[in-house]
């Protein structure tokens, strides 16, 4: 695994600017690729003005590791702006992960419609936006990667609207797989679920007032998380 390389690809990274999105982007530019480090730079539960800072400290980390990353400030839901960019600068779209999401902290009983559309906005219809204009692009070169990222919460969680956005990329990114299926090219599209989200100091946990232990006695099935990371992909 440690000589899988990534050379002459390009990748896009939503999200990118913390957490697992971060670490996504250094360890492909760390492989060779070429990052595209996209970042709102919103607060957690998408508030707040957005700026382009989280994401260009990543991409000047990565440089200063002697990687090649650019930066990107555009919503998931504007996925064609993204897109766009990216072939503009790069020329070309090899692998895109799709971790950009948002975490609202209502419970069920203080939750709302407004909060419940914000919350599918950016964590679901983001994918559909950015993978529809990414899709053209795999098909045209007849190559992708496309990685998801969903959630334990999937399995019962005190945030319903961040639950049910992260079952929902699961039916999409099956759904797209189907569909390169069909067309019979080297596309392929891979669900994460990082048990690393229920750690005991996620902000996950502390939002919705849940032990972590609650989420590995909620009928996890086994292997379910971690075996499709993005890096591993070729």
């Amino acid at each position: 695994m440690n000589d899988l390389r990534f050379d002459g690809q390009v990748a896009l990274v939503t999200g990118a600017g913390r957490g697992l999105g971060r670490a996504h982007a250094r360890l492909l530019a760390a492989r060779g690729c070429t990052v595209v480090v996209n970042d709102l730079g919103s607060a957690f539960d998408g508030t707040g003005s957005a700026t382009g800072r989280v994401a260009d400290e990543v991409v000047a980390l990565i440089q200063a590791e002697g990687g090649n990353a650019t930066a990107n400030y555009d919503s998931v839901e504007n996925g064609q702006a993204i897109v766009d960019d990216v072939t503009a600068t790069h020329g070309r779209l090899d692998i895109v992960i799709n971790n950009a999401g948002i975490l609202t902290p209502e419970v069920w009983s203080e939750l709302t419609l407004e909060s419940w559309q914000r919350t599918l906005n950016v964590n679901l219809t983001g994918v559909f936006s950015v993978m529809k204009a990414a899709w053209p692009v795999f098909v045209a070169q007849q190559y992708g990667r496309c990685i998801v990222t969903s959630s334990p919460a999937v399995y019962g969680a005190g945030v319903a609207a961040y639950a049910a956005s992260k079952a929902g990329v699961i039916g999409l990114a099956n759904s797209l797989q189907f569909e390169a299926k069909k067309l019979k090219l080297d596309i392929k599209c891979n669900i994460l679920i990082p048990p690393s989200r229920y750690s005991d100091d996620s902000r996950l946990w502390r939002r919705c007032g849940r032990a972590p232990s609650s989420a590995r006695q909620a009928g996890r099935p086994q292997g379910a998380s971690g075996s499709h990371a993005a890096p591993v992909t070729r």
